[in-house]
Protein backbone atom coordinates (compact mmCIF):
# COMPACT_ATOMS: atom_id res chain seq x y z
CA UNK A 1 0.00 0.00 0.00
CA UNK A 2 2.77 2.43 0.88
CA UNK A 3 4.39 1.81 -2.50
CA UNK A 4 1.08 2.43 -4.27
CA UNK A 5 0.47 5.66 -2.44
CA UNK A 6 3.96 6.80 -3.36
CA UNK A 7 3.17 6.09 -7.01
CA UNK A 8 -0.23 7.72 -6.83
CA UNK A 9 1.06 10.81 -5.12
CA UNK A 10 3.20 11.44 -8.20
CA UNK A 11 0.01 11.57 -10.23
CA UNK A 12 -2.54 13.32 -7.96
CA UNK A 13 -3.62 16.87 -7.65
CA UNK A 14 -6.22 16.95 -5.49
CA UNK A 15 -4.57 21.53 -9.28
CA UNK A 16 -1.44 36.51 -19.89
CA UNK A 17 -1.54 38.87 -17.18
CA UNK A 18 -2.75 42.39 -17.93
CA UNK A 19 -0.13 44.89 -18.78
CA UNK A 20 0.46 47.31 -15.94
CA UNK A 21 -0.33 50.90 -16.78
CA UNK A 22 2.62 52.92 -17.96
CA UNK A 23 4.16 54.98 -15.18
CA UNK A 24 7.43 56.72 -14.53
CA UNK A 25 10.27 54.82 -12.93
CA UNK A 26 9.80 56.81 -9.73
CA UNK A 27 6.11 55.88 -9.57
CA UNK A 28 6.90 52.22 -10.17
CA UNK A 29 9.54 52.22 -7.47
CA UNK A 30 7.24 53.90 -4.96
CA UNK A 31 4.45 51.41 -5.67
CA UNK A 32 6.78 48.42 -5.43
CA UNK A 33 8.16 49.61 -2.11
CA UNK A 34 4.69 50.10 -0.65
CA UNK A 35 3.44 46.73 -1.91
CA UNK A 36 6.44 44.81 -0.62
CA UNK A 37 6.95 46.67 2.65
CA UNK A 38 6.63 44.86 5.99
CA UNK A 39 6.87 48.10 7.92
CA UNK A 40 4.41 48.18 10.81
CA UNK A 41 3.29 44.58 10.26
CA UNK A 42 3.31 41.98 13.00
CA UNK A 43 4.77 39.37 10.63
CA UNK A 44 7.87 41.33 9.63
CA UNK A 45 10.14 39.14 11.75
CA UNK A 46 9.03 35.98 9.88
CA UNK A 47 8.80 37.51 6.40
CA UNK A 48 5.02 37.18 6.26
CA UNK A 49 4.69 33.74 7.82
CA UNK A 50 2.17 33.20 10.58
CA UNK A 51 1.40 29.98 12.41
CA UNK A 52 -2.25 30.59 13.24
CA UNK A 53 -3.76 28.85 16.29
CA UNK A 54 -7.02 27.04 15.59
CA UNK A 55 -9.44 25.31 17.93
CA UNK A 56 -11.00 21.96 16.98
CA UNK A 57 -13.16 19.40 18.82
CA UNK A 58 -9.98 17.32 19.11
CA UNK A 59 -7.74 20.01 20.57
CA UNK A 60 -5.77 23.08 19.55
CA UNK A 61 -3.35 23.14 16.62
CA UNK A 62 -1.56 25.60 14.35
CA UNK A 63 -1.80 26.12 10.60
CA UNK A 64 0.80 27.76 8.35
CA UNK A 65 0.12 30.92 6.33
CA UNK A 66 2.36 33.29 4.40
CA UNK A 67 1.22 36.72 3.22
CA UNK A 68 2.64 38.32 0.07
CA UNK A 69 2.23 42.05 -0.55
CA UNK A 70 0.01 44.82 0.80
CA UNK A 71 -3.33 45.90 -0.60
CA UNK A 72 -6.11 47.18 1.68
CA UNK A 73 -8.92 46.15 -0.69
CA UNK A 74 -7.56 43.08 -2.54
CA UNK A 75 -6.52 40.18 -0.31
CA UNK A 76 -6.83 36.64 -1.73
CA UNK A 77 -6.76 33.60 0.55
CA UNK A 78 -5.75 30.50 -1.44
CA UNK A 79 -7.39 27.16 -0.57
CA UNK A 80 -5.35 24.30 -2.01
CA UNK A 81 -6.71 21.04 -3.34
CA UNK A 82 -6.29 17.47 -2.26
CA UNK A 83 -7.45 17.23 0.43
CA UNK A 84 -4.03 16.99 2.02
CA UNK A 85 -2.01 18.75 -0.69
CA UNK A 86 -0.15 22.03 -0.04
CA UNK A 87 -0.02 25.72 -0.97
CA UNK A 88 2.87 24.91 -3.31
CA UNK A 89 0.38 24.20 -6.11
CA UNK A 90 -0.12 27.97 -6.26
CA UNK A 91 3.55 28.96 -6.57
CA UNK A 92 2.97 30.35 -10.07
CA UNK A 93 0.81 33.12 -8.52
CA UNK A 94 4.14 34.76 -7.67
CA UNK A 95 4.54 35.39 -11.39
CA UNK A 96 1.29 37.35 -11.78
CA UNK A 97 -0.18 38.86 -8.62
CA UNK A 98 2.69 41.09 -7.42
CA UNK A 99 2.88 43.25 -10.55
CA UNK A 100 -0.90 43.71 -10.32
CA UNK A 101 -0.67 44.80 -6.68
CA UNK A 102 -2.87 41.95 -5.46
CA UNK A 103 -2.12 40.77 -1.93
CA UNK A 104 -2.39 37.00 -1.49
CA UNK A 105 -2.02 34.51 1.32
CA UNK A 106 -0.60 31.02 0.99
CA UNK A 107 -2.18 28.60 3.46
CA UNK A 108 -1.66 24.96 4.34
CA UNK A 109 -4.81 23.48 5.82
CA UNK A 110 -4.59 21.38 8.98
CA UNK A 111 -2.97 18.06 8.13
CA UNK A 112 -0.98 19.53 5.25
CA UNK A 113 2.79 19.62 5.13
CA UNK A 114 3.69 22.97 6.70
CA UNK A 115 0.88 22.91 9.28
CA UNK A 116 0.31 20.61 12.23
CA UNK A 117 -0.49 17.03 11.17
CA UNK A 118 -2.60 15.36 13.87
CA UNK A 119 -3.30 11.65 13.36
CA UNK A 120 -7.07 11.58 13.81
CA UNK A 121 -9.56 10.74 11.06
CA UNK A 122 -12.35 12.54 12.92
CA UNK A 123 -10.72 15.86 12.00
CA UNK A 124 -11.07 15.37 8.27
CA UNK A 125 -14.59 16.64 7.69
CA UNK A 126 -15.79 19.45 5.47
CA UNK A 127 -17.66 21.14 8.30
CA UNK A 128 -14.56 21.26 10.51
CA UNK A 129 -12.43 22.65 7.67
CA UNK A 130 -15.03 25.41 7.17
CA UNK A 131 -14.62 26.47 10.80
CA UNK A 132 -10.84 26.37 10.35
CA UNK A 133 -11.05 28.78 7.40
CA UNK A 134 -13.20 31.11 9.48
CA UNK A 135 -10.61 31.13 12.27
CA UNK A 136 -7.85 31.83 9.73
CA UNK A 137 -9.88 34.69 8.27
CA UNK A 138 -10.33 36.28 11.66
CA UNK A 139 -6.66 35.90 12.55
CA UNK A 140 -5.60 37.59 9.30
CA UNK A 141 -8.05 40.47 9.66
CA UNK A 142 -9.90 39.70 6.43
CA UNK A 143 -13.45 40.97 5.92
CA UNK A 144 -16.04 41.89 3.30
CA UNK A 145 -14.10 45.03 2.37
CA UNK A 146 -11.09 43.08 1.12
CA UNK A 147 -11.50 39.28 1.37
CA UNK A 148 -11.38 37.24 -1.85
CA UNK A 149 -11.58 33.47 -1.29
CA UNK A 150 -10.13 31.25 -4.01
CA UNK A 151 -10.44 27.48 -3.84
CA UNK A 152 -9.35 24.95 -6.43
CA UNK A 153 -10.46 21.30 -6.65
CA UNK A 154 -11.07 20.21 -3.03
CA UNK A 155 -10.35 23.83 -2.15
CA UNK A 156 -13.33 24.70 -4.36
CA UNK A 157 -15.57 22.43 -2.27
CA UNK A 158 -14.28 24.13 0.85
CA UNK A 159 -14.80 27.60 -0.66
CA UNK A 160 -18.40 26.80 -1.63
CA UNK A 161 -19.18 25.38 1.81
CA UNK A 162 -17.59 28.39 3.49
CA UNK A 163 -19.63 30.78 1.33
CA UNK A 164 -22.86 28.98 2.15
CA UNK A 165 -22.24 29.64 5.85
CA UNK A 166 -20.12 32.80 5.99
CA UNK A 167 -20.56 34.68 2.72
CA UNK A 168 -21.21 37.94 4.55
CA UNK A 169 -17.47 37.96 5.26
CA UNK A 170 -16.49 37.67 1.58
CA UNK A 171 -15.91 40.34 -1.06
CA UNK A 172 -15.41 37.90 -3.95
CA UNK A 173 -15.51 34.13 -4.38
CA UNK A 174 -13.49 32.08 -6.90
CA UNK A 175 -14.39 28.43 -7.54
CA UNK A 176 -11.60 26.99 -9.64
CA UNK A 177 -11.80 23.62 -11.39
CA UNK A 178 -14.48 22.10 -9.17
CA UNK A 179 -18.01 20.90 -9.79
CA UNK A 180 -20.81 21.33 -7.25
CA UNK A 181 -21.67 17.62 -7.14
CA UNK A 182 -19.38 14.66 -6.55
CA UNK A 183 -21.91 12.15 -7.97
CA UNK A 184 -22.00 14.17 -11.20
CA UNK A 185 -18.20 14.39 -11.18
CA UNK A 186 -18.05 10.60 -10.90
CA UNK A 187 -20.46 10.20 -13.81
CA UNK A 188 -18.37 12.56 -15.94
CA UNK A 189 -15.21 10.62 -15.20
CA UNK A 190 -16.79 7.23 -15.84
CA UNK A 191 -19.06 8.05 -18.79
CA UNK A 192 -17.15 10.77 -20.65
CA UNK A 193 -13.44 10.84 -19.81
CA UNK A 194 -12.93 7.12 -19.28
CA UNK A 195 -14.32 6.06 -22.66
CA UNK A 196 -12.02 8.58 -24.35
CA UNK A 197 -9.08 6.40 -23.35
CA UNK A 198 -7.77 3.46 -25.28
CA UNK A 199 -10.47 0.79 -24.66
CA UNK A 200 -7.99 -1.79 -23.44
CA UNK A 201 -6.39 0.66 -21.00
CA UNK A 202 -9.77 1.79 -19.68
CA UNK A 203 -10.90 -1.81 -19.24
CA UNK A 204 -7.77 -2.59 -17.23
CA UNK A 205 -8.23 0.45 -14.98
CA UNK A 206 -11.88 -0.42 -14.36
CA UNK A 207 -11.02 -4.03 -13.56
CA UNK A 208 -8.46 -2.92 -10.96
CA UNK A 209 -11.00 -0.54 -9.40
CA UNK A 210 -13.77 -3.13 -9.29
CA UNK A 211 -11.36 -5.53 -7.58
CA UNK A 212 -10.39 -2.70 -5.20
CA UNK A 213 -6.80 -3.53 -6.14
CA UNK A 214 -5.60 0.01 -5.49
CA UNK A 215 -2.37 -1.38 -4.06
CA UNK A 216 -1.34 -2.70 -7.45
CA UNK A 217 1.45 -0.46 -8.83
CA UNK A 218 -0.06 -0.96 -12.28
CA UNK A 219 -3.09 1.10 -11.21
CA UNK A 220 -1.04 4.19 -10.45
CA UNK A 221 1.11 3.72 -13.54
CA UNK A 222 -1.89 3.53 -15.87
CA UNK A 223 -3.59 6.55 -14.35
CA UNK A 224 -0.50 8.68 -14.52
CA UNK A 225 0.44 7.75 -18.07
CA UNK A 226 -3.02 7.81 -19.65
CA UNK A 227 -5.14 10.09 -17.44
CA UNK A 228 -3.20 12.59 -15.35
CA UNK A 229 -1.06 13.93 -18.19
CA UNK A 230 -4.27 14.45 -20.19
CA UNK A 231 -6.62 15.83 -17.54
CA UNK A 232 -4.66 16.97 -14.46
CA UNK A 233 -1.66 18.76 -16.01
CA UNK A 234 -1.22 18.61 -19.76
CA UNK A 235 2.54 18.47 -19.86
CA UNK A 236 5.00 15.61 -20.26
CA UNK A 237 5.87 14.25 -16.81
CA UNK A 238 9.45 15.50 -16.97
CA UNK A 239 8.13 19.05 -17.57
CA UNK A 240 5.78 19.21 -14.60
CA UNK A 241 6.75 22.28 -12.53
CA UNK A 242 9.03 21.63 -9.58
CA UNK A 243 6.55 23.26 -7.18
CA UNK A 244 3.80 20.87 -8.28
CA UNK A 245 6.04 17.85 -7.79
CA UNK A 246 7.08 19.19 -4.39
CA UNK A 247 3.46 19.52 -3.36
CA UNK A 248 2.75 15.96 -4.46
CA UNK A 249 5.64 14.56 -2.46
CA UNK A 250 4.51 16.60 0.56
CA UNK A 251 0.91 15.38 0.37
CA UNK A 252 -0.75 13.77 3.39
CA UNK A 253 -2.00 10.37 2.18
CA UNK A 254 -4.19 9.85 5.23
CA UNK A 255 -6.28 12.95 4.59
CA UNK A 256 -6.39 12.41 0.83
CA UNK A 257 -7.47 8.77 0.83
CA UNK A 258 -9.95 9.22 3.69
CA UNK A 259 -11.82 12.04 1.93
CA UNK A 260 -11.09 11.60 -1.81
CA UNK A 261 -9.99 8.02 -2.30
CA UNK A 262 -7.00 6.70 -4.22
CA UNK A 263 -7.08 8.75 -7.40
CA UNK A 264 -8.44 11.75 -9.29
CA UNK A 265 -10.39 9.39 -11.57
CA UNK A 266 -13.57 9.89 -9.58
CA UNK A 267 -14.08 9.15 -5.90
CA UNK A 268 -12.98 5.63 -4.98
CA UNK A 269 -13.67 3.29 -2.07
CA UNK A 270 -15.51 4.65 0.96
CA UNK A 271 -14.09 8.17 0.75
CA UNK A 272 -16.19 10.58 2.77
CA UNK A 273 -16.73 13.07 -0.07
CA UNK A 274 -18.40 10.54 -2.38
CA UNK A 275 -21.94 11.83 -1.76
CA UNK A 276 -21.14 15.54 -1.44
CA UNK A 277 -23.57 17.62 -3.51
CA UNK A 278 -24.62 21.25 -3.06
CA UNK A 279 -25.79 22.03 -6.61
CA UNK A 280 -29.31 22.80 -5.37
CA UNK A 281 -27.90 25.39 -2.93
CA UNK A 282 -25.78 27.39 -5.39
CA UNK A 283 -28.62 29.89 -5.77
CA UNK A 284 -27.99 30.89 -2.13
CA UNK A 285 -24.59 32.33 -3.03
CA UNK A 286 -25.02 36.05 -3.63
CA UNK A 287 -21.46 37.41 -3.51
CA UNK A 288 -19.64 38.10 -6.80
CA UNK A 289 -18.45 34.68 -7.95
CA UNK A 290 -16.01 33.58 -10.63
CA UNK A 291 -16.18 29.94 -11.72
CA UNK A 292 -13.17 28.67 -13.65
CA UNK A 293 -13.48 25.65 -15.93
CA UNK A 294 -11.17 24.08 -18.49
CA UNK A 295 -11.67 22.04 -21.64
CA UNK A 296 -9.55 19.07 -20.58
CA UNK A 297 -10.28 19.17 -16.84
CA UNK A 298 -11.20 16.16 -14.74
CA UNK A 299 -14.30 18.27 -14.04
CA UNK A 300 -17.06 18.87 -16.58
CA UNK A 301 -16.62 22.40 -18.00
CA UNK A 302 -20.30 22.53 -18.99
CA UNK A 303 -21.32 21.90 -15.38
CA UNK A 304 -19.01 24.66 -14.19
CA UNK A 305 -20.45 27.09 -16.72
CA UNK A 306 -23.91 26.16 -15.40
CA UNK A 307 -22.69 26.88 -11.85
CA UNK A 308 -21.72 30.42 -12.87
CA UNK A 309 -25.31 31.03 -13.93
CA UNK A 310 -26.86 29.33 -10.94
CA UNK A 311 -25.23 31.60 -8.35
CA UNK A 312 -26.84 35.02 -8.01
CA UNK A 313 -23.92 37.08 -9.32
CA UNK A 314 -21.59 34.90 -11.33
CA UNK A 315 -19.12 34.90 -14.21
CA UNK A 316 -17.57 31.97 -16.08
CA UNK A 317 -13.90 31.84 -17.10
CA UNK A 318 -13.19 29.15 -19.70
CA UNK A 319 -9.64 27.91 -20.25
CA UNK A 320 -9.66 26.26 -23.72
CA UNK A 321 -6.20 24.72 -23.36
CA UNK A 322 -6.34 23.94 -19.66
CA UNK A 323 -6.92 20.91 -17.49
CA UNK A 324 -7.30 20.52 -13.72
CA UNK A 325 -4.26 22.67 -13.01
CA UNK A 326 -5.12 25.30 -15.60
CA UNK A 327 -3.09 27.90 -13.71
CA UNK A 328 -0.17 26.11 -15.36
CA UNK A 329 -1.32 24.65 -18.68
CA UNK A 330 -3.52 27.60 -19.71
CA UNK A 331 -1.77 30.18 -17.57
CA UNK A 332 -2.36 33.41 -19.47
CA UNK A 333 -6.08 32.77 -19.86
CA UNK A 334 -6.37 31.81 -16.21
CA UNK A 335 -4.60 34.84 -14.77
CA UNK A 336 -6.05 37.35 -17.22
CA UNK A 337 -9.56 36.31 -16.23
CA UNK A 338 -8.83 36.01 -12.52
CA UNK A 339 -7.16 39.42 -12.23
CA UNK A 340 -9.93 41.04 -14.29
CA UNK A 341 -12.52 39.59 -11.89
CA UNK A 342 -10.69 40.92 -8.84
CA UNK A 343 -10.34 44.35 -10.44
CA UNK A 344 -13.99 44.49 -11.51
CA UNK A 345 -15.27 43.54 -8.05
CA UNK A 346 -12.91 46.05 -6.44
CA UNK A 347 -14.20 48.82 -8.74
CA UNK A 348 -17.81 47.73 -8.18
CA UNK A 349 -17.99 47.13 -11.92
CA UNK A 350 -18.93 43.47 -11.70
Amino acid sequence: MKKLLSLLILSIVVFSCKQAPETTSAENTEGDLEYLSFEGRDDQFTGGIKMIPITTPKGNFKVWTKRIGNNPTKKVLLLHGGPGMTHELYSCFDGYFPQEGVEYIYYDQLGSYYSDKPDDLDLWTTARFVEEVEQVRQALGLDASNFYLLGQSWGGILAMEYALKYQDNIKGLVISNMMSSIPEYNLYAQNVLGPQMDPDIYKEIKALEEAEDFGNPKYGDLLFQYYYTEHVLRMPPDEWPEAVMRSLTHANNQVYVHMQGYSEFGITGDATLKNWDIKDRLKEIKVPTLVIGAQYDTMDPAHMEWMSKEVQNGRYLYCPNGSHLSQYDDQKTYFNGLIQFIDDVDKKAF
